[in-house]
């Protein structure tokens, strides 16, 4: 399975595409950020994010793509830009055919590190030892990214998430997979 994971955000939009196999093993496919000049017109910064994410899935071909759910911010500037960015990444996954799942950053963080609390250099640190990367993709954004692609991988129940039964998982995996059953869906369209 190939999961485009996109953190979304008008200054630096992390994207990251990894392969998962069924038995959960994950390879790095691609890792970048989408950048836009705070002086540009947002216009124009939506238009280079629409084309970067539309150049990656054009070039890596994913079978479904993850986003990071919006969540409450006090910077009302920071949300508009980050949902802006958002609603692109869905769009361009949608004229695409392809299914897209939300994940918040606590969602993220506990699938990838079994802590749904953890920092952002834990989240770097158990992605690059996911990946079998030698040192943590930056910035934090791309991480970021990757580490959403992972977590749609490995929700069960998601369009992406290969049939694991619950002993191949790991003990996070599994805390994950009994938390997502006790909870709603959080996939667009479901």
């Amino acid at each position: 399975m190939r999961v485009l994971g996109i953190d979304p955000g008008l200054t630096r939009c992390g994207v990251g595409v990894v392969d998962v196999d069924p038995d959960r093993r994950a390879r790095l496919v691609h890792v970048g950020v989408i950048r836009t000049p705070a002086q540009l017109p947002l216009e124009r910064r939506l238009l280079a994010i629409a084309e970067g994410i539309a150049l990656a899935l054009d070039e890596h071909a994913p079978h479904a793509v993850a986003v990071e759910r919006m969540f409450a911010q006090h910077n009302v500037r920071t949300v508009m830009g980050t949902a802006q960015a958002s609603g692109i990444a869905m769009h361009a996954a949608a004229a695409r055919g392809l299914p897209v799942s939300l994940h918040t950053p606590s969602e993220v963080k506990a699938a990838v590190t079994g802590y749904g609390s953890a920092d952002k250099r834990q989240v770097g640190a158990m992605v690059a030892r996911i990946l079998g990367l030698d040192a943590v993709p930056t910035p934090a954004d791309a991480a970021d990214a990757l580490a959403l692609a992972l977590c749609s991988a490995w929700r069960s129940g998601s369009p992406t998430a290969p049939a694991i039964a619950d002993g191949a998982l790991t003990p996070a995996q599994r805390a994950w997979r009994a938390a997502e059953r006790s909870g709603p869906a959080r996939r667009v369209g479901a």
